[in-house]
């Protein structure tokens, strides 16, 4: 497979990683899933970011997920390496790089306060990546706590190759992308921007210049829908199945329960064996199982009236 380049357009989902009951990574889900973000549309996948649990697994369960999820994918696989200390991300970057990784992703760490921190961590995270790895700059600050303004991401894309794409996820966040759009038709390198979030804010991201989203969704064939439809000049089709979804999209919004939410209807949806996140985690009360069902029968007669 490729490596990632700055030309990087379409839907990049965010992977769940499938539990048993007890714990236990669930390897044949992890298969089945992977399958069904395919069929949904998937341009790419991307494994181990935050909503993959990657902080509750191993490294030697880092790489086992990585191995199977790129051995079984005909996509590009974005692989999150994120840690605390240097070193860890080179264990894994080389892994996962020889395993035949498209990229990987690296979100900044919480203690950093000024631009010039940002600046230099991303310059020490390029080279443990790797000589030459394309790497993702996640831009998370409602959960990393780091805010990195415009200029900043700038300074950074122009003095590290290396970085080629970058995964927004500002809230609010739309006034950034413009920002970046303009600072690269006055003559910045221009690399690819997917947006997260849960999709919450896709059509508005698609017309400030986004290239796709780069997020998880219990209907990931809605982000494949609305990104093909706003890139082929149809913004009015994708704004209507996305309102379709929106309620569910906003459910899944919650905080700490969001992918409580996501992993219910994955297993609903017969994606998942079960919805079992690792411990800390909990399921879906039956309150909440009941109103995200409404929501799916909901959506079901809202998209057959669209046709």
């Amino acid at each position: 497979m490729p490596l990632l380049t700055a030309d990087a357009r379409g839907v990049y989902v965010i992977s769940v990683t499938p539990f048993h009951p007890d714990g236990r990574i669930d390897f044949d889900s992890l298969d089945r899933v992977t399958d069904f973000y395919l069929e949904k549309g998937a341009t790419g996948l991307t494994i181990l970011g935050i909503m993959g649990e990657a902080n509750k697994l191993t490294q030697a369960e880092s790489r086992e997920v990585a191995q199977r999820v790129i051995a079984r994918a005909n996509v590009p696989v974005i692989v999150g390496v994120s840690a605390p200390g240097l070193a860890a991300i080179t264990e894994l970057s080389a892994s996962v790089m020889d395993m035949g990784a498209a990229g990987v992703m690296i979100a900044p760490p919480g203690n950093l306060r000024t631009d010039s921190q940002i600046v230099t961590y991303y310059t020490q995270a390029c080279a443990a990546a790797g000589d030459g790895v394309p790497v993702v700059l996640q831009d998370f600050p409602l959960t990393t706590g780091v805010q990195i303004d415009p200029g900043t991401i700038r300074r950074i894309v122009d003095a590290l190759p290396q970085i080629v794409m970058l995964k927004h996820e500002d809230w609010p966040g739309l006034a950034k992308i413009t920002a970046l759009r303009k600072a690269e038709s006055a003559g910045g390198r221009r690399i690819s921007i997917l947006c997260g979030n849960g999709g919450l804010f896709l059509p508005e991201e698609m017309g400030r210049g986004a290239d796709g989203a780069m997020t998880g969704f219990a209907f990931p064939e809605m982000l494949s829908q609305v990104v093909s439809l706003c890139q082929s000049g149809n913004a009015e089709r994708a704004q209507d199945i996305f309102d379709a979804h929106l309620p569910l999209v906003r459910y899944e919004q919650q905080p700490g329960a969001g992918l409580a939410v996501r992993k219910y209807v994955l297993a609903k949806r017969g994606a998942i064996a079960s919805e079992a996140q690792r411990n800390p985690g909990a399921n879906l009360p039956a309150e909440s199982r009941a109103e995200v069902d409404r929501m799916i029968t909901r959506l079901e007669r809202r998209l057959a009236e669209l046709g």
